[in-house]
C-alpha cells in the first residue's frame, strides 16, 4: 500500500470513529486545497465502502463535489453515492446532472465509469429513473464502447438491466445490446447476453 493510500485508509478509520473528524472530512470536499479535497474523498470512499449507512445525512455535499476541478474528487464522490443508492436515492437524483457531466468527461476513463456505474444503479431502482437515465446510459454505451473502461461499464450495464426497466427501456436497452451479443466476442459477447438474458427475465 503507498503512503498516500495509507494515509487514507488511517484517515477513514479515525473519522468512522469520531463524528467530528468525520465532519471535518466532509466539509474538506468543498475546502479550498485540491490536494486535500483528493484525500478528503479517497478517505470517504473508503468509509462508504464498509459503513455507507454514518453518510448518508451528508449526501448534499458529495453532490456539490461532482462540480470540483479535479478527476479524483468526483470519482470517488460518485463511488460514494452509488453507494448511497440504496439508502437515500431521493437526495441521489439530485447527482444526476453532475453525474452526466462525468460521464462524458474526456479527460478522466475512471470519472466516466464511476459515472455510468452510478447511473446504473440509480437508474434500476424504479421504471421511472430507468426513463430518466436511459438516453445518459446509452449515449455513454455508443460513445465509450471499445475504451479501456467499456468492459468495467458493461458490469454496471449488467446490474442496470437486472433493475425495475420501463418496458421501453427494456426494449431500447435490448436493441442495443443485440450486436454485441451475437457478434462480439469474449467478455463483451458474454456480458451483451448476459444483459439480454436479463431482460427476457
Amino acid at each position: 500500500m503507498s503512503d498516500k493510500a495509507q494515509e487514507a485508509a488511517d484517515s477513514a478509520e479515525k473519522a468512522m470513529g469520531d463524528e467530528a473528524r468525520l465532519e471535518e472530512l466532509v466539509e474538506t470536499l468543498a475546502g479550498g486545497s485540491r490536494r486535500a479535497r483528493q484525500n478528503a474523498a479517497t478517505a470517504l470512499a473508503i468509509i462508504a465502502k464498509v459503513a455507507p449507512e454514518k453518510l448518508v445525512e451528508k449526501g448534499n455535499a458529495f453532490v456539490d463535489a461532482l462540480n470540483r476541478p479535479e478527476a479524483q474528487t468526483r470519482w470517488e464522490c460518485l463511488d460514494v453515492l452509488t453507494m448511497l443508492v440504496d439508502y437515500d436515492s431521493r437526495m441521489c437524483d439530485k447527482a444526476i446532472p453532475g453525474a452526466e457531466a462525468a460521464l462524458f468527461d474526456e479527460e478522466s476513463g475512471l470519472v466516466r465509469l464511476a459515472a455510468m456505474r452510478f447511473l446504473c444503479k440509480l437508474g434500476g431502482t424504479t421504471e421511472n429513473r430507468s426513463e430518466r437515465v436511459w438516453s445518459l446510459i446509452d449515449e455513454g454505451i455508443q460513445c465509450w464502447h471499445g475504451d479501456m473502461e467499456f468492459q468495467d461499464m458493461l458490469i454496471g450495464v449488467v446490474d442496470f438491466s437486472a433493475g425495475k426497466l420501463s418496458p421501453r427501456v427494456k426494449e431500447e436497452l435490448a436493441a442495443r445490446m443485440a450486436f454485441d451479443a451475437s457478434n462480439g466476442r469474449g467478455a463483451l459477447k458474454r456480458r451483451a447476453q448476459q444483459i439480454l438474458d436479463n431482460l427476457n427475465a
